[in-house]
């Protein structure tokens, strides 16, 4: 284990949550925007014998009254069918509105008895440098933002609090155990939404590296320099002064993990995915662990050495896994993250 990079990292210990959130946003993601004065769910369609009759399906179209106008965009509803309360929930940002896909196994979750509010990023704004478009264009109604208002991460992570804002009218799902998942990109803006929104029981983060769970300080993959020369327009502008200045800066993404705290977060690394740095996912967690201890809580329960494939740890408020192969959210993976917020 490098404790020489342990030692080296900014110590979050003495900051509030409050304070380590202010540093993250007007240094890295920037600060999202105000809560919407209202949200609305339509009902557009409804199956109620998805996947052989054990699940429903419905199609929602999720209605949102922001200062500057209205929004709407699609939201899947899944949830086992004759569902008896309490139900655990996922909010899932993916990359396809399709379901399932390769990277969302809908039935094997249903089968592990939970349910998922799903939807695809781009519905909300496109992954690109255009903020006209989208809930972009009603934030930044001429297409700019100032120096530390949020990029497209940060609107990805306000558009999960809004299905959110949904998820606690449902009755049958359980309040106190939805958590918010996202694979890569949408794994940073997953912890991004957890740390932000204290309703999120737990975030879950698949590979999401640089940005993400991953420190920046002595990485083996993606640098700040890598990641903000070419997605600019995921982070606020004040984060490029940091490229390939990662010592420098005055966090590190064991803070990140630490804004959870006292709540659950997940970080999931694949062992072949060298460019989200798995090592450093890793480490990411036992330092944000030391926040969670000061805390009175567990925090990462962890073996005095780094993972091998296979290698999971779930004891404490930290979980972390390491599953063999690449880039990838498989259904391995949700099989953990089922366990995990059951516990």
């Amino acid at each position: 284990m490098n404790r020489k990079l342990l030692q080296s990292l900014p110590d979050p210990g003495r900051l509030t949550r409050n304070q380590i959130l202010s540093l993250l946003f007007s240094k890295e993601y920037g600060f999202l925007p105000e809560p919407p004065v209202f949200v609305a769910a339509e009902e557009e369609a409804v199956d109620e014998n998805f996947c052989a009759g054990k699940a429903v399906l419905k199609k929602l179209r999720l209605r949102l009254a922001t200062a500057n106008g209205i929004f709407a965009f699609p939201v899947s509803f899944l949830y086992p069918a004759g569902e008896k309360a309490p139900v655990p929930c996922f909010i899932h940002l993916d990359f396809s509105e399709i379901i399932p896909n390769c990277g969302f196994p809908a039935e094997e979750i249903l089968d592990g008895g939970c349910a998922v509010l799903h939807f695809c990023y781009q519905d909300v704004t496109s992954d690109d440098g255009d903020f006209t478009n989208g809930l972009a264009g009603l934030f930044y109604p001429e297409g700019k933002r100032a120096e530390k208002q949020c990029g497209k991460l940060g609107i990805w992570a306000w558009a999960a609090s809004r299905i959110m804002d949904y998820a606690v009218t449902v009755p049958f799902l359980d309040r106190r155990r939805i958590g918010v998942v996202g694979h890569s990109r949408l794994g940073k803006a997953a912890l991004l939404a957890g740390a932000a929104d204290e309703r999120f029981f737990c975030a879950f983060s698949n590979d999401s590296g640089c940005s993400g769970a991953a420190l920046a300080r002595g990485t083996r993959g993606e640098t700040v320099g890598d990641i903000y020369e070419k997605f600019p327009y995921w982070f606020c502008e004040a984060y490029g002064a940091y490229a390939e200045k990662e010592e420098s800066m005055p966090f590190d993404q064991h803070f990140l993990l630490a804004a959870m705290a006292p709540r659950r977060v997940y970080v999931a690394s694949a062992a072949s995915d060298c460019w989200a740095d798995p090592e450093n996912e890793y480490l990411s967690c036992v330092a944000a662990g030391e926040y969670y201890c000061r805390m009175g809580l567990e925090g990462f329960v962890h073996p005095d050495r780094m993972p091998v494939p296979g290698d999971c740890f779930g004891e404490g408020e930290i979980g972390y896994h390491l599953r063999a192969g690449t880039h990838y959210l498989s259904r391995e993976d949700w099989g953990y993250f089922m366990r995990f917020i059951k516990k």
